[in-house]
């Protein structure tokens, strides 16, 4: 169970980084929740629902620049029983513009997981270490 949820986590990042949504239609639950925490600005969203994510992340990709990578790592299975888990992970972003390679943020993925018909991801908290 525990790779099956690390794996969920996985795809999402990398659905993220492509902007491959049929991938991310299948990661997401359709009441998915999204909140984030940016110092300096507090708490964002929720943003509520599948297809407003979708919205949210589509928008991100159309404004920014060079390639983002969300890099995951320390993915650590916190909670689970048969239906539902909780997945913490530690966030390294970067942006390769061509020219240089940056880190542009740090911070902490909480993931509420779900198991209709696999593991889906029901609730998306991201605290961020730095505003950017």
């Amino acid at each position: 169970m525990i790779a099956e949820l690390q794996q969920a986590v996985a795809n999402y990042a990398h659905a993220l980084d492509e902007l491959n949504v049929p991938e991310l239609e299948a990661v997401l639950t359709e009441d998915t929740t999204w909140t984030f925490t940016i110092p300096g600005q507090g708490v964002l969203g929720p943003v509520a629902g599948r297809a407003a994510v979708l919205d949210f992340i589509r928008a991100g990709h159309t404004a920014q620049t060079g390639r983002v990578r969300h890099h995951l790592g320390n993915v650590v299975v916190t909670k689970t029983d048969a239906a539902t888990a909780e997945v913490r992970a530690c966030l390294v972003q970067t942006r390769n513009t061509g020219e240089s390679i940056r880190i542009i943020s740090t911070g902490v993925y909480t993931f509420g997981l779900r198991r209709p018909d696999g593991w889906r991801i029901a609730e998306l908290a991201l605290t961020l270490d730095n505003a950017f």
